[in-house]
Protein backbone atom coordinates (compact mmCIF):
# COMPACT_ATOMS: atom_id res chain seq x y z
CA UNK A 1 0.00 0.00 0.00
CA UNK A 2 1.43 3.68 -0.80
CA UNK A 3 2.44 5.73 2.36
CA UNK A 4 0.20 8.97 3.34
CA UNK A 5 3.02 10.91 1.56
CA UNK A 6 3.53 8.85 -1.53
CA UNK A 7 -0.27 9.30 -2.10
CA UNK A 8 -0.27 12.61 -1.26
CA UNK A 9 2.24 12.98 -4.54
CA UNK A 10 0.51 10.85 -6.80
CA UNK A 11 -2.98 12.35 -5.89
CA UNK A 12 -1.36 16.47 -6.62
CA UNK A 13 0.12 14.79 -9.81
CA UNK A 14 -2.74 13.23 -10.98
CA UNK A 15 -4.31 16.92 -10.26
CA UNK A 16 -2.05 19.28 -12.05
CA UNK A 17 -1.94 16.91 -14.82
CA UNK A 18 -5.73 16.14 -15.13
CA UNK A 19 -7.68 17.90 -13.13
CA UNK A 20 -9.12 14.74 -11.58
CA UNK A 21 -9.40 14.50 -7.52
CA UNK A 22 -7.80 11.20 -5.96
CA UNK A 23 -9.33 10.79 -2.40
CA UNK A 24 -7.60 8.16 -0.20
CA UNK A 25 -9.48 5.42 -0.07
CA UNK A 26 -8.51 4.62 -3.69
CA UNK A 27 -4.79 4.30 -2.15
CA UNK A 28 -4.84 0.96 -3.26
CA UNK A 29 -6.52 0.92 -6.29
CA UNK A 30 -3.98 3.82 -7.34
CA UNK A 31 -0.94 1.05 -6.28
CA UNK A 32 -2.56 -1.91 -8.49
CA UNK A 33 -2.63 0.38 -11.36
CA UNK A 34 0.91 1.72 -11.35
CA UNK A 35 2.48 -1.43 -10.99
CA UNK A 36 2.39 -2.96 -14.42
CA UNK A 37 3.82 1.21 -15.16
CA UNK A 38 6.92 0.08 -12.10
CA UNK A 39 7.59 -2.93 -13.94
CA UNK A 40 7.74 -1.53 -17.34
CA UNK A 41 10.16 1.01 -16.50
CA UNK A 42 12.32 -1.15 -14.37
CA UNK A 43 11.79 -0.23 -11.03
CA UNK A 44 11.09 -3.33 -8.61
CA UNK A 45 8.06 -1.31 -6.82
CA UNK A 46 5.92 1.70 -7.08
CA UNK A 47 7.23 3.17 -4.22
CA UNK A 48 10.80 2.89 -5.88
CA UNK A 49 9.14 4.87 -9.30
CA UNK A 50 7.90 7.49 -7.09
CA UNK A 51 11.68 8.21 -5.22
CA UNK A 52 12.86 8.15 -9.22
CA UNK A 53 10.10 10.58 -10.32
CA UNK A 54 10.77 13.06 -7.54
CA UNK A 55 14.92 13.96 -8.42
CA UNK A 56 13.75 13.28 -12.87
CA UNK A 57 13.55 16.93 -13.83
CA UNK A 58 12.02 16.26 -17.22
CA UNK A 59 8.90 15.12 -15.59
CA UNK A 60 7.81 12.62 -18.04
CA UNK A 61 7.88 9.63 -15.47
CA UNK A 62 5.19 11.78 -13.56
CA UNK A 63 3.22 12.57 -16.77
CA UNK A 64 3.80 7.79 -17.52
CA UNK A 65 1.93 7.94 -13.89
CA UNK A 66 -1.07 10.30 -14.72
CA UNK A 67 -1.70 9.02 -17.73
CA UNK A 68 -1.33 5.19 -16.03
CA UNK A 69 -4.23 6.60 -13.76
CA UNK A 70 -6.44 8.25 -16.36
CA UNK A 71 -9.89 7.62 -16.01
CA UNK A 72 -10.89 4.81 -18.46
CA UNK A 73 -14.23 3.63 -17.44
CA UNK A 74 -16.58 3.41 -20.77
CA UNK A 75 -18.70 1.45 -22.82
CA UNK A 76 -21.11 1.35 -25.66
CA UNK A 77 -23.93 3.36 -25.75
CA UNK A 78 -23.60 4.47 -22.10
CA UNK A 79 -27.11 6.60 -20.95
CA UNK A 80 -29.37 4.87 -23.17
CA UNK A 81 -31.53 7.93 -22.77
CA UNK A 82 -29.03 10.35 -23.77
CA UNK A 83 -28.13 8.21 -27.68
CA UNK A 84 -32.15 8.21 -27.83
CA UNK A 85 -32.65 11.86 -27.21
CA UNK A 86 -29.19 12.19 -29.77
CA UNK A 87 -31.00 10.19 -32.71
CA UNK A 88 -34.54 11.72 -31.92
CA UNK A 89 -33.51 15.54 -31.14
CA UNK A 90 -30.42 16.48 -30.96
CA UNK A 91 -28.72 15.90 -34.55
CA UNK A 92 -32.15 16.55 -36.53
CA UNK A 93 -32.20 19.93 -34.75
CA UNK A 94 -28.69 20.47 -35.62
CA UNK A 95 -29.06 19.81 -39.21
CA UNK A 96 -31.89 21.94 -38.96
CA UNK A 97 -29.90 24.59 -38.01
CA UNK A 98 -26.93 24.01 -40.38
CA UNK A 99 -28.92 23.26 -43.84
CA UNK A 100 -26.46 21.84 -45.86
CA UNK A 101 -23.49 22.39 -43.98
CA UNK A 102 -21.64 19.76 -41.64
CA UNK A 103 -22.28 19.55 -38.42
CA UNK A 104 -19.67 19.29 -36.13
CA UNK A 105 -19.97 16.85 -32.89
CA UNK A 106 -17.03 16.64 -29.92
CA UNK A 107 -16.64 13.67 -27.99
CA UNK A 108 -14.45 15.29 -25.03
CA UNK A 109 -12.41 12.94 -22.70
CA UNK A 110 -13.24 9.90 -25.14
CA UNK A 111 -11.06 7.44 -23.37
CA UNK A 112 -11.01 4.26 -25.32
CA UNK A 113 -13.79 5.60 -27.90
CA UNK A 114 -16.62 3.37 -26.76
CA UNK A 115 -18.58 7.09 -26.86
CA UNK A 116 -17.71 8.68 -30.52
CA UNK A 117 -18.32 5.01 -31.91
CA UNK A 118 -21.43 4.79 -30.66
CA UNK A 119 -22.09 8.25 -31.50
CA UNK A 120 -21.03 7.58 -35.36
CA UNK A 121 -23.52 4.30 -35.26
CA UNK A 122 -25.96 6.25 -34.66
CA UNK A 123 -25.79 8.76 -37.28
CA UNK A 124 -25.21 5.57 -39.59
CA UNK A 125 -28.61 4.52 -38.14
CA UNK A 126 -30.19 7.65 -39.08
CA UNK A 127 -28.24 7.52 -42.62
CA UNK A 128 -30.38 4.29 -43.06
CA UNK A 129 -33.75 6.11 -42.48
CA UNK A 130 -32.71 8.47 -45.50
CA UNK A 131 -31.81 11.44 -43.22
CA UNK A 132 -28.65 13.26 -45.63
CA UNK A 133 -26.09 13.71 -42.68
CA UNK A 134 -22.91 15.89 -43.40
CA UNK A 135 -20.68 15.25 -39.93
CA UNK A 136 -17.53 15.55 -38.23
CA UNK A 137 -16.53 13.55 -35.65
CA UNK A 138 -13.59 14.38 -32.82
CA UNK A 139 -13.06 12.53 -30.02
CA UNK A 140 -10.47 13.15 -27.51
CA UNK A 141 -8.45 12.37 -24.69
CA UNK A 142 -5.53 13.73 -22.57
CA UNK A 143 -3.85 9.85 -22.47
CA UNK A 144 -1.83 8.91 -25.11
CA UNK A 145 -2.46 5.17 -24.12
CA UNK A 146 -6.16 5.43 -24.68
CA UNK A 147 -6.37 7.25 -27.51
CA UNK A 148 -3.20 4.79 -29.16
CA UNK A 149 -6.41 1.92 -27.77
CA UNK A 150 -9.41 3.80 -29.29
CA UNK A 151 -7.60 4.43 -32.93
CA UNK A 152 -6.82 0.51 -33.05
CA UNK A 153 -10.97 0.25 -32.35
CA UNK A 154 -10.25 -3.59 -31.00
CA UNK A 155 -11.97 -4.31 -28.35
CA UNK A 156 -12.96 -7.63 -26.31
CA UNK A 157 -15.53 -10.05 -25.65
CA UNK A 158 -16.43 -8.29 -22.27
CA UNK A 159 -16.28 -4.95 -23.91
CA UNK A 160 -18.62 -5.36 -26.54
CA UNK A 161 -21.09 -7.16 -24.53
CA UNK A 162 -21.27 -4.12 -22.19
CA UNK A 163 -23.85 -1.91 -24.67
CA UNK A 164 -23.94 -3.32 -27.99
CA UNK A 165 -26.87 -5.42 -29.16
CA UNK A 166 -25.99 -8.05 -31.00
CA UNK A 167 -27.68 -6.92 -34.05
CA UNK A 168 -25.35 -3.86 -33.57
CA UNK A 169 -22.23 -5.79 -33.16
CA UNK A 170 -22.73 -8.26 -36.51
CA UNK A 171 -23.36 -4.95 -38.15
CA UNK A 172 -20.22 -2.64 -37.55
CA UNK A 173 -17.62 -4.84 -36.16
CA UNK A 174 -15.95 -8.03 -37.40
CA UNK A 175 -14.32 -11.15 -35.48
CA UNK A 176 -9.85 -10.35 -35.47
CA UNK A 177 -8.64 -13.33 -33.18
CA UNK A 178 -10.14 -13.25 -29.79
CA UNK A 179 -11.15 -9.55 -30.35
CA UNK A 180 -13.74 -7.23 -32.43
CA UNK A 181 -12.79 -5.10 -34.50
CA UNK A 182 -15.10 -2.02 -35.14
CA UNK A 183 -15.86 -1.62 -39.36
CA UNK A 184 -12.80 0.48 -41.01
CA UNK A 185 -15.89 2.83 -42.33
CA UNK A 186 -16.58 3.69 -38.89
CA UNK A 187 -13.19 4.39 -37.77
CA UNK A 188 -12.98 6.68 -40.67
CA UNK A 189 -15.81 8.56 -39.47
CA UNK A 190 -14.00 9.61 -36.01
CA UNK A 191 -10.99 11.55 -36.00
CA UNK A 192 -9.46 10.98 -32.85
CA UNK A 193 -7.00 14.33 -31.13
CA UNK A 194 -4.53 14.24 -27.91
CA UNK A 195 -6.06 17.25 -25.92
CA UNK A 196 -6.47 17.89 -22.04
CA UNK A 197 -9.74 19.70 -20.67
CA UNK A 198 -7.68 21.61 -18.39
CA UNK A 199 -6.34 23.85 -21.71
CA UNK A 200 -8.73 25.66 -24.12
CA UNK A 201 -9.91 23.89 -26.64
CA UNK A 202 -9.61 26.65 -29.50
CA UNK A 203 -7.49 24.70 -32.08
CA UNK A 204 -10.45 22.14 -32.03
CA UNK A 205 -12.72 25.25 -33.45
CA UNK A 206 -16.77 25.45 -33.03
CA UNK A 207 -19.18 22.43 -32.18
CA UNK A 208 -22.72 21.89 -32.74
CA UNK A 209 -23.13 18.97 -29.62
CA UNK A 210 -20.38 18.37 -27.51
CA UNK A 211 -20.78 14.81 -24.77
CA UNK A 212 -18.98 15.08 -21.62
CA UNK A 213 -19.97 12.27 -19.41
CA UNK A 214 -18.88 11.03 -16.41
CA UNK A 215 -15.74 13.39 -16.30
CA UNK A 216 -16.52 16.19 -14.57
CA UNK A 217 -17.68 15.05 -11.42
CA UNK A 218 -13.79 13.96 -10.78
CA UNK A 219 -13.32 17.28 -10.76
CA UNK A 220 -12.70 19.72 -7.63
CA UNK A 221 -15.41 23.05 -7.81
CA UNK A 222 -13.11 25.72 -9.09
CA UNK A 223 -11.63 23.47 -11.60
CA UNK A 224 -15.05 21.91 -12.95
CA UNK A 225 -16.20 25.36 -13.30
CA UNK A 226 -13.57 26.94 -15.39
CA UNK A 227 -13.37 23.62 -17.97
CA UNK A 228 -17.12 24.00 -18.35
CA UNK A 229 -17.06 27.40 -19.31
CA UNK A 230 -14.49 26.47 -21.92
CA UNK A 231 -16.82 23.72 -22.99
CA UNK A 232 -19.53 26.54 -23.66
CA UNK A 233 -16.48 28.48 -25.66
CA UNK A 234 -16.32 25.59 -28.11
CA UNK A 235 -19.83 25.58 -28.59
CA UNK A 236 -21.91 27.35 -31.83
CA UNK A 237 -24.25 29.40 -31.36
CA UNK A 238 -27.22 27.48 -30.03
CA UNK A 239 -25.03 24.25 -29.50
CA UNK A 240 -26.00 21.52 -27.55
CA UNK A 241 -23.61 20.20 -24.00
CA UNK A 242 -24.70 16.47 -23.27
CA UNK A 243 -23.90 15.55 -19.74
CA UNK A 244 -23.65 12.07 -17.78
CA UNK A 245 -26.84 10.82 -15.88
CA UNK A 246 -27.23 12.85 -12.83
CA UNK A 247 -24.55 15.40 -14.32
CA UNK A 248 -25.79 18.95 -13.86
CA UNK A 249 -24.20 22.41 -14.79
CA UNK A 250 -22.07 24.12 -11.93
CA UNK A 251 -23.63 27.52 -10.93
CA UNK A 252 -21.52 30.72 -12.75
CA UNK A 253 -20.98 29.00 -16.48
CA UNK A 254 -22.11 32.19 -18.52
CA UNK A 255 -23.76 31.75 -21.88
CA UNK A 256 -25.65 28.36 -21.32
CA UNK A 257 -29.09 27.45 -20.04
CA UNK A 258 -30.70 24.21 -19.37
CA UNK A 259 -34.34 23.43 -21.33
CA UNK A 260 -35.54 20.23 -20.88
CA UNK A 261 -32.81 18.19 -19.07
CA UNK A 262 -30.20 19.54 -22.17
CA UNK A 263 -27.92 22.00 -21.87
CA UNK A 264 -27.83 25.05 -24.67
CA UNK A 265 -25.97 27.70 -25.71
CA UNK A 266 -27.71 30.58 -25.55
CA UNK A 267 -27.62 32.32 -29.13
CA UNK A 268 -27.53 36.33 -29.34
CA UNK A 269 -31.32 36.48 -30.58
CA UNK A 270 -32.13 34.84 -26.84
CA UNK A 271 -29.83 36.50 -24.80
CA UNK A 272 -30.73 39.83 -25.86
Amino acid sequence: MLTEAEFAIVAREVKTRSGAVLTKDLAGACEARLTPLSRREGFSSVSEMLSAARIRPDGQLYAAISDALAQSETRFFRDKANFARLRSEIIPQAIQRRGHERIRIWSAAAATGQEPYSIAMTIEELRSQDHTIAAEIIASDMSERLITKARAGLYTQFEVQRGLPIRTLIAHFEKSGDLWRISDRLRANVRFEQHNLLKHPGTLGQFDIIFCCHVLNAFDEATRLATFQRLADALSPEGVIVLGAGEAVPEGVEGLVVEDGVVRKTSARKAA
